[in-house]
């Protein structure tokens, strides 16, 4: 399978859920089990062997799965230490182990990755700034979108390089909404501007501060505060 770039997974619509449609059931479940039991060393490298095998392992079970399931499926592996949203899977050296647990574990982490596409997805609809919006309710949706797609993906558990997770997540929701990718990642860089730090967890005024950049960035307007007639809207977001 060739390497998936990075402008492959800055695209939205390669990953969309509702673009990919995945049949899983038991039989299924099984088929995939099965293929990745074969390519599970008999006998691992461990550290003294550098993981070879492992490594090994891991890379030609990526394989399979992206060419089984199509793009969108990239990110079953992009396990929290290196930014990403899955718990399931830790990379090669610690996740391929005997044939039965590793299978499980590649299921598992499909299944989180899939379960966190939808989930993104859902969230991108509800936070959407309605088409017919005026600049200035156009702004407070944006402002309101990114706190709380910042918070999405630090509740991903993520750790080391959870922002770039972030700034892929706002360049999704915005290219969802009819921007231009390069424009969208742009925006995104302007308005974080480095100020998202591995490791360390931002305060909520950074996170407001950000959110604001972006909005005025995109739309020239400063977004409302405090206004009532936001209100319902304001806990519908607030749910989770």
């Amino acid at each position: 399978m060739p390497p998936i770039t990075y402008e492959d997974i800055r695209d939205w619509e390669a990953v969309d859920p509702a673009r990919h449609s995945f049949a899983w059931d038991e039989d299924e479940e099984k088929h995939l089990r099965s293929l990745v039991r074969e390519w599970v060393p008999p006998v691992l490298s461990t550290m003294a062997g550098w993981w070879e095998g492992e490594h090994w392992c891991a890379s030609q079970v990526d394989a399979i799965i992206r060419e089984r399931y199509g793009t969108w499926a990239w990110g079953w592996n992009w396990y929290h230490c290196s930014g990403g949203p899955i718990g399931s899977w830790t990379g090669g050296p610690s996740s391929v182990t005997t044939p039965d647990e590793t299978a499980a574990r590649v299921v598992a982490a499909l299944l989180e990755w899939r379960e966190w596409l939808e989930r993104t997805a859902q969230r991108f609809t509800e936070l959407a700034p309605p088409p017919d919006a005026s600049p200035e309710d156009r702004s407070w949706h944006l402002e309101r979108a990114c706190v709380r797609l910042v918070t999405h993906t630090m509740d991903s558990g993520a750790d080391n390089a959870w922002q770039g997770q972030t700034s892929m997540v706002l360049g999704w929701f915005l290219t969802s909404t009819g921007m231009d990718r390069a424009e969208a990642a742009q925006a995104v860089e302007r308005a974080i501007g480095g100020r998202f730090k591995s490791w360390v967890a931002p305060k909520q005024t950074l996170i407001e501060s950000v959110g604001e950049n972006l909005a005025v960035g995109l739309t020239g307007h400063a977004p409302y505060r405090d206004h009532r007639e936001w209100e319902a809207l304001e806990k519908l977001h607030d749910r989770y």
